[in-house]
């Protein structure tokens, strides 16, 4: 017979501040997991403090399921900002990669990289900023691990998150599969993650209300997938902003895109900061936007899908692919040229994810 195991006490964290105490393997770091993340996460699996999560999952069952995965690091500066902070960046730009491939997001996996000195009330609340998100988003997080670096070897806190989700069969979303006469998609506005970063930072004297537009897509993707089942691809436009997610389809599947600078949604305020700093709205970086192309005869169910979704209010048409210089994108300006857009070279922002 079993028993189940009585509750495990957890510490208490009594330091204002990180040491590197807190990342010795001994009763600092237990009380500094115990108080902070485990406190915040608070699941079963977190709570039992194992090695490794131990999941299982039926929809695997499905002939033809497939499981999907993967892992990325969050470096933001600063690690806190409008309409977010590097812990929401974290659920959110995972859940995000799993959802754009047609994966259901499940489960998450959080490591922190912790500067010594950093202060608790700031981990305390990236942490209930995770939890948030994660929740918002249907997943949960299951393990993690936490190390402390010497004061100066980091920036407060840098954060890798895993995640992993399931493809339903039948879904093969990917970059290759978009032919000509595809329907480029975006769900909302641009650039609005990469000016928060910047207007915030202080050194440019930027005065502004625009917020990160940070937040979950795979609810988005599911009900565009429902729409239009015949999807081809979609891609977050993370770092490198839109121009490069285009570039990226379009050289995989060896076509030529096409887009329309008058329909572009862009804020006043966006397109006021990228004036001012001689930046290009179309590499800025976002945290809840994409872009999808759908077969000519599902755009139109696709877009209606995603304006009847939060996250896809202000959702447009923006182009298509063409048969016309492949591996190219193309915009058609207002004055009624054509003009290039390649690939981000170099940075325009330091540090936005």
């Amino acid at each position: 017979m079993n028993v189940m195991a009585p509750a495990r006490a957890r510490s208490k964290l009594k330091a204002d501040r990180v040491t590197l105490a807190h990342g010795g393997g001994g009763k600092a770091m237990r009380d500094l997991i115990d108080d902070v993340f485990v406190s915040a996460f608070g699941d079963c699996q977190t709570s039992e403090l194992e090695d490794q999560a131990r999941l299982t999952c039926g929809a695997l069952n499905e002939p033809g399921a497939q499981l999907a995965f993967t892992t990325d690091s969050f470096v933001v500066d600063p690690v806190e900002f409008p309409g977010g902070d590097i812990g929401k960046i974290a659920v959110c730009g995972t859940v995000n990669d799993l959802a754009v491939g047609g994966g259901k997001p499940l489960w998450l996996s959080a490591a922190f990289i912790i500067e010594e000195g950093t202060d608790v009330s700031l981990l305390r609340r990236v942490a209930a900023s995770m939890r948030q998100a994660a929740d918002d988003a249907g997943v949960t997080i299951v393990t993690g691990d936490t190390k402390v670096v010497g004061s100066g070897s980091a920036d407060k806190v840098f954060v890798t998150t895993s995640g992993v989700g399931v493809i339903p069969p039948g879904r093969n979303l990917s970059a290759r599969n978009v032919v000509a006469g595809d329907v480029a998609i975006v769900n909302g506005v641009l650039g609005d993650h990469g000016a928060a970063i910047l207007a915030c930072r202080g050194d440019m004297a930027l005065t502004t209300d625009i917020k990160s537009d940070c937040q979950s897509l795979n609810g988005l993707m599911e009900a565009a997938l429902s729409a239009a089942p015949g999807l081809r691809a979609a891609r977050d436009a993370t770092r490198g902003g839109l121009a490069s997610a285009l570039n990226e389809i379009a050289a995989a599947a060896g076509v030529g895109i096409e887009i329309e600078e008058t329909q572009l949604p862009l804020r006043t305020e966006v397109k006021g900061v990228c004036e001012i700093l001689g930046l290009d709205p179309l590499y800025l970086a976002n945290e809840g936007t994409l872009v999808a192309f759908a077969p000519p005869e599902e755009a139109e169910a696709a877009l209606s899908a995603m304006r009847n979704h939060p996250a896809g209010q202000e959702a447009k048409i923006i182009g298509r692919a063409t048969d016309n210089r492949p591996g190219m994108v193309v915009m058609n300006t207002v004055f009624g040229g054509g003009r290039i857009v390649d690939m981000l070279v170099g940075e325009q922002l330091p540090r936005i994810c």
